[in-house]
């Protein structure tokens, strides 16, 4: 979850509850915060500057009998290291690597931080007996590993969970199909730690934020398909990538009886971009109701001189409303914009999710000058779809795709059509100065997991399967997860793991 996205904005929030004159101040400032917005994109030269990349990890701690491990605070080092931060759960920690320059080798470069952020990780829980799971979902949780005493005790976390579950008025609902169907049920937003992911971030000019996020949304669904990686929860074998179906049900604050169905807090989006980033900010103040309705000193608009405005309560709203693929407004580097790509999941090797992110930001800028061509054949709901039946069902799933000739869209396989992009992701890192040696290495990996079939998700399925005969559900599940982790150690793509 990105709460603690409202600690990164420099924003402390240090109570749960607020009074009703908070969220009037807080809209308020958030009217400032977007005219304020409105006028930096119209200054000429705002934004520019060298293509970058970044990444937020995501993990889950475990212990020595492969089950999650909840950690006190108390039972960290005093000083965690810079990168560190404590996520919603108890045994989630997130490290926020530094950014790259896209041009030369920036993907491993990703490869070499992510290793370096595990093993960062791997001392801090160290002491505790813990280890780390860079993994979508881990396999071995139970229901008594995401009650309320799971919730790692931060103001901001309280606050949060508690304002969801003010909206919504009732427990939070789980109902997840799949091979072995769930339904559950929760009082609390800690569901939502179960789901660990690595985003991606992608710096954009004003200029060009509209085509390349529109890009994003397009690419994002088949991207997801070759690097699922979440199939268990709760000992239940549901989708490829049950990550998504739980964290848009486990935080959904829509009341249920509501006579209207009113938009998620977790969503895919509500239609293509036409007028740029500044219509994705605006929007979410527009739709959803302030959660930390915390207000800072800035001076809005800015006097002459003061430079950047932070726009800090409008960072922390954006913070609650979580779309797959999300506008980012940064401060930093005289103020810039980021594309946040959030759909990839934990794990599950470095080398895997630095190859995820070549493919993902590839495609991505490969396809962006195509758009004019291909969007007037593909409506939105046709992208939206894409990306529920990939997460579904993997590279087995069923992609629309604009066609080339009338009538659009034509129906493909998610494995046809990674194939497809893979030449056009390959376009899309040369075009931004990347190594050629760095792509083909990258998108090699994705190539040949692909041809192979053997996802991350499906690699849990299968060892699974080897496991149970003769086993119980938690037991098999546990041996599986040790050997997920004999693959980790490895450092080899999880295409190439030996299976149990």
């Amino acid at each position: 979850m990105d709460a603690e996205d409202s600690a990164r904005v420099g924003l402390p929030i240090d109570r749960d509850s607020f009074e009703p004159a908070a969220y009037e101040r807080f809209a308020d400032r958030l009217d400032d915060c977007l005219d304020a917005l409105a006028d930096l994109l119209a200054t000429p030269g705002f934004g520019r500057g060298e293509r970058t990349v970044g990444a937020e990890l995501e993990v889950s701690v475990v212990d020595a009998g492969a089950r999650a491990l909840l950690l006190d605070r108390s039972e960290l080092p005093s000083r965690l290291d810079e990168h560190v931060t404590l996520e919603v759960d108890r045994f989630n920690l997130e490290y926020n690597l530094s950014p790259l320059r896209l041009a030369g080798r920036p993907f491993s470069a990703l490869e070499a931080q992510l290793d370096r952020a595990l093993r960062v990780l791997g001392n801090t829980v160290a002491p505790r007996g813990g280890r780390v799971a860079p993994i979508g979902i881990l396999p071995t949780l139970d229901a008594q590993d995401l009650q309320s005493h799971a919730m790692t005790d931060l103001p901001r976390y309280r606050a949060l969970s508690k304002a969801l579950r003010q909206l919504r008025g009732e427990p939070f609902a789980l109902d997840i199909d799949g091979p072995e169907p769930l339904r559950h049920r929760c009082d609390d937003v800690t569901l939502e730690g179960a789901a660990t992911s690595f985003q991606v971030h992608l710096r954009a000019e004003p200029d060009e934020f509209g085509r390349l996020y529109n890009a994003a949304q397009l690419i994002t669904p088949p991207v997801l398909a070759a690097c699922t990686n979440s199939p268990v929860f709760l000992e239940h074998l549901l989708w490829d990538e049950t990550r998504i179906a739980l964290f848009k049900q486990s935080i959904d604050a829509r009341s249920p009886g509501s006579s209207w169905r009113a938009p998620a807090r977790v969503s895919f989006g509500h239609g293509w971009v036409h007028d740029g980033a500044y219509e994705l900010f605006a929007e979410s103040v527009a739709l959803f109701p302030p959660l930390l309705p915390v207000t800072s000193r800035e001076q809005l608009p800015p006097a002459a001189g003061d430079g950047v405005p932070r726009l800090e309560e409008l960072r922390l709203h954006q913070g609650t409303v979580w779309r797959w693929n999300r506008a980012i407004y940064d401060p930093a580097d005289g103020g810039h914009l980021r594309i946040e790509l959030r759909a990839l999941p934990s794990g599950p090797t470095p080398v895997d999710m630095a190859a995820n992110a070549a493919f993902l930001i590839g495609a991505t800028l490969g396809l962006a000058d195509e758009l004019p061509r291909m969007l007037p054949g593909f409506p939105f709901e046709y992208a939206q779809l894409n990306f529920y039946r990939a997460a579904r069902s993997g590279l087995d799933a069923r992609q629309l795709w604009p066609a080339p000739r009338p009538p659009s869209p034509r129906e493909t396989s998610a494995r046809a059509l990674v194939d497809e992009l893979l030449p056009v992701a390959e376009r899309g890192l040369a075009s931004g100065g990347v190594d050629a040696q760095d792509i083909s290495r990258m998108l090699g990996i994705v190539a040949d997991r692909a041809a192979s079939g053997l996802t991350a998700a499906r690699w849990q399925r299968t060892a699974l399967d080897r496991l149970s005969p003769g086993s119980t559900r938690p037991r098999a599940l546990r041996a599986m997860l040790e050997a997920y982790l004999e693959g980790l150690a490895s450092r080899r793509p999880v295409h190439q793991w030996p299976l149990p």
